[in-house]
């Protein structure tokens, strides 16, 4: 027992408490995966990984109730992909007809459209592919923002993102305190024997959510006013032409290097150039922060905890990389003719990896360890 404890994941924090970069990174590389496959069963993996991290990690705060809303959304646009596919048509061509829906007649110039008509197995399948790929690539997302503190991760920004990045963290938050505030009001009218659903619930609740968004977004404006935010400091002219130059020309390279990976055409200059972008981009920002005059109190360390579950999603998106290169029929299963797909076993093991932040991520207070509740 006493050695099962000392291998087990210590209990989170504020000394401890894992970098919010690292659980972003990892999140990424999930959805970066994502995007390499079409593979429903590799999908619903990547899923299942998401998901028991996020149970196994996930704290008590407002911004970790966003999960749910997240796996909601996934599903709604799971939904309108099929909708489409069935009355606008899909792209792939079938042979088992499932039904025959009647077709609204289009102009000529609308030619390659239509509403209705025949809705194929092969193309009803297609379109859940597609929709599964974009629908993991939400949770993913809704994973991040269940675990990583957003006030923390600003905190973390460089001085010359963090004009952008308070924008962002702000937009990031909204979602999760609205869906708390709408279910700590629903909560409160179900006590009192009101209804909280229908449209006589959602306008009942729905003002008093908007005002409260609204009460904070005014409170965070006079707290950050308060505290000086948006004083910079005098740089020469040259320094501030070189960081706009060695930004923009960054940001243009990381694009053009990305799109030279993405095509087959780019495979020799698009590595180069992202590097190159990555480099340029870095000092520009390092440059920019110079007109910060925000201090850290207290600044997060990057330790090895965060290095392992950053590493975790690096490699998972690395390995599906080189497993699409290798074998793309296993990652992107075809349609016509119409067949089950099969699970490709190294890339299977490859997301798995990806488990490993719900064993080595410290865990939130009066949660069980990942260890002990398997």
């Amino acid at each position: 027992m006493t050695e099962r404890r000392r291998t087990r994941a210590p209990e989170a924090n504020r000394a401890n408490a894992l970098h919010p970069g690292a659980w972003w990174i990892w999140a990424l590389g999930l959805g970066t995966a994502a995007s390499r496959t079409t593979n429903p069963l590799l999908l619903a993996l990547l899923i299942g990984t998401a998901g028991y991290v996020v149970a196994a990690r996930r704290s008590d705060a407002p911004w970790a109730r966003s999960y749910g809303a997240f796996v909601k959304l996934a599903m709604a646009v799971l939904g309108i992909r099929l909708v489409f596919a069935v009355f606008l048509g899909s792209p792939i061509p079938g042979t088992h007809l499932v039904v025959t829906l009647p077709e609204v007649p289009l102009p000529h110039w609308a030619q390659g459209i239509r509403i209705g008509g025949r809705v194929t197995a092969e193309g009803l399948v297609f379109a859940l592919y597609d929709g599964m790929k974009l629908a993991t690539l939400l949770i993913c997302v809704g994973a991040a923002n269940a675990l990583a503190n957003p006030t923390r991760l600003l905190k973390s920004l460089p001085g010359a993102l963090y004009e952008a990045g308070v924008a962002v963290v702000v937009a990031l938050t909204f979602a999760p305190n609205l869906i708390a505030d709408a279910q700590r009001l629903r909560a409160a009218r179900r006590l009192r024997g009101r209804p909280d659903r229908g449209l006589r619930g959602l306008l009942h609740v729905g003002l008093p959510v908007l005002e409260g968004a609204l009460e904070r977004s005014v409170a965070l404006a006079a707290a950050m006013d308060a505290r000086g935010y948006g004083r910079t400091a005098e740089v020469p002219p040259a320094v501030r032409r070189t960081t706009a130059v060695l930004t923009l020309g960054g940001l243009l390279g990381v694009c053009v290097g990305t799109y030279g990976l993405l095509t087959a055409e780019g495979g020799s200059y698009g590595l180069p150039l992202l590097l190159a972008g990555l480099a340029s981009a870095l000092g520009g920002l390092g440059l920019g922060g110079r007109r910060s005059l925000r201090t850290r109190y207290r600044p997060d360390v990057w330790g090895v905890r965060a290095w392992l579950v950053s590493a975790s999603g690096v490699a998972v998106a690395a390995l599906l990389i080189v497993s699409g290169s290798h074998d793309p029929a296993a990652l992107q299963p075809g349609v016509v003719p119409l067949t089950a797909p099969a699970l490709p076993l190294w890339p299977a093991a490859a997301i798995l990896l990806g488990l490993l932040p719900a064993f080595v991520a410290p865990a939130p207070a009066g949660a069980p360890s990942a260890k002990e509740s398997s």
